[in-house]
């Protein structure tokens, strides 16, 4: 019985039987995935040629089949075989981030190697085959505070004390390279928008250190006698107001109350 030889990896795809003899008597046929549009076969030597650039991410197999015929009878000369070409990979697919921006925020003042944020990025190459599809992650932008993880693009505080008073906004730019970050691998970028978020790390202060108020003696209970105000640099509740009094002469006469709209402090006639 003849055989046909599917194309060998390496070489020129060809296929010939046993029963060729060379005197143009048989004929060659293809069929199956991509048979006469994108392979076609040259019916006298069963040389196959593909008609375009092959991409593996579109489709990374293709399955044939292939059959001698006598010409002058239209018969097989034998049974019909089946081959597989595959198509290897070549490392032509940048790693691309899940989200072109990404938004985190972490505490002010957090120890470093806090967890931030996770970037993920992929790659369409194939993961089985050489390092096309294996991706290492690297900060471009955002150094030194904060870092990233080269397997995982764990991103993470990197510098002691961030104080959200002195700047609350980072941009860190992301890099994802395949080929495990060798030189000639191919990269993506991502931005990352990273905002420190308030503790209460500062106490409220006046901006005088004493006040002088007078009051007539005649004032009624909860008359007001005057208005302090202090500030505080964190913000929220962290930097909502509540004033009392904790020393000092006439304890028993007079009262603070917090005016929550404006963050004063309402001294007022306790006792006449």
């Amino acid at each position: 019985m003849g055989q046909i030889f599917p194309p060998v990896e390496g070489s020129s795809p060809e296929l010939h039987s046993d029963q060729d003899r060379g005197d143009g008597s048989l004929k060659y046929i293809l069929s199956g995935d991509g048979a006469g549009d994108l392979f076609i076969i040259n019916e006298n030597t069963g040389d196959i040629q593909a008609t375009r650039r092959l991409d593996r991410e579109e489709k990374p197999v293709y399955i044939l089949r292939a059959q001698a015929i006598n010409k002058r009878t239209g018969r097989p000369v034998e049974p019909e075989s089946e081959f597989v070409i595959k198509i290897h990979d070549i490392n032509d697919n940048e790693p691309l981030f899940t989200k072109d921006v990404y938004n985190a925020s972490v505490p002010e003042m957090s120890d470093v190697g806090t967890f931030v944020v996770q970037v993920t990025a992929t790659d369409a190459d194939d993961p089985t085959y050489g390092n096309s599809a294996r991706v290492v992650y690297s900060i471009l932008q955002g150094q030194p505070y904060f870092s990233v993880e080269s397997e995982t693009g764990i991103i993470k505080t990197a510098l002691l004390n961030m104080d959200r008073e002195n700047r609350e906004q980072y941009q860190v730019v992301i890099q994802a390279k395949d080929m495990g970050g060798q030189m000639g691998g191919l990269s993506g970028t991502t931005t990352v928008n990273i905002t420190l978020t308030d503790v209460n790390d500062n106490p409220p202060r006046f901006p005088q250190s004493a006040y002088q108020f007078r009051v007539a003696e005649s004032a009624p209970p909860d008359a007001p006698v005057g208005r302090i105000k202090a500030t505080d640099a964190d913000v929220g509740e962290n930097a909502a107001m509540k004033y009392s009094i904790t020393e000092g002469d006439g304890l028993e006469m007079f009262g603070v109350v917090t005016d929550k709209e404006t963050q004063e402090g309402i001294l007022t006639v306790k006792k006449v």
